[in-house]
């Protein structure tokens, strides 16, 4: 689904949370919501000009874009985020829960509690924060969209964290769906595959993003927009009937 044939406005008047927002699919995520008519608040840890840019070309699009950098690591942040988003937000109808950390590849063995700690406070306990604030102060018919990994199902040795912190998720959002659907609320999760990203490229050789294009049947790997494009159902009223689900965008990859 492309920008040009999605029609514009479609969220007017609706306000949305973006975890992680300032770049990669985190950015193409605020863009597109933005430009589909919601005021969007996000969060950045550090990359504070990608943020700046982030608001610059929302703005001069028409849009409207808050950045708030607050560490989701840190005690007390998901509170501080919902503060904010209040007081920018006539209303809060959309989550988006982006935000991820990882770590250099360790055995469980070799797996430290600081590690454990660290990377569990921003993947799975951040997102459940932002949905506890949700399930108590969302709009009635309001939109979840938690986004998750494939390594939930493709398991490799040294993984073990990451997958775990996203299958945390994915369990978050098949029992909210079943709490809050009566209220109207959708809550799903996006699974991108290899998506163009400027970490994806930091840390993959050029051999084997040439083996991912090869394997993925639609013959490129992801684009940032391409997940920001799902977001935009799900987050719109053409996903009102979608809950529940953990949706794979990966091109066919590993499908």
């Amino acid at each position: 689904m492309s920008h040009a044939t999605q029609q514009p406005g479609n969220l007017a008047g609706k306000g949305a949370v973006v975890t992680g927002g300032s770049r990669g699919i985190g950015r193409a995520i605020v863009q597109r919501l933005a430009a589909d008519g919601a005021t969007v608040v996000f969060n950045f840890a550090r990359s504070t000009n990608q943020a700046a840019e982030v608001e610059k070309v929302v703005r001069e699009a028409g849009g409207r874009a808050h950045a708030v950098q607050i560490d989701l690591a840190t005690p007390g942040a998901v509170d501080e985020l919902m503060t904010c988003a209040d007081q920018h937000l006539d209303g809060f109808d959309i989550l988006v829960n982006n935000a991820t950390l990882n770590h250099a590849p360790t055995a469980i063995a070799d797996t430290s509690d600081e590690q454990y700690d660290a990377l569990m406070a921003v993947n799975a306990k951040s997102t459940f924060l932002t949905m506890r604030h949700a399930a108590r102060s969302m709009r009635d018919n309001g939109r979840i969209i938690n986004i998750s990994s494939l390594s939930t199902t493709r398991h490799h040795a040294k993984g073990a964290l990451y997958a775990a912190s996203k299958g945390a998720i994915e369990q978050l959002t098949k029992v909210a769906a079943i709490e809050l659907g009566g209220r109207g609320i959708t809550v799903n999760a996006v699974c991108p595959a290899a998506t163009d990203t400027e970490l994806l490229r930091q840390n993959t050789s050029e051999t084997d993003l040439e083996q991912l294009v090869k394997l993925t049947p639609l013959g490129r790997l992801g684009q940032p927009s391409d997940i920001a494009d799902v977001v935009a159902l799900l987050a719109g009223h053409d996903g009102r009937w979608i809950t529940s689900q953990i949706i794979h965008a990966t091109g066919g990859l590993f499908c």
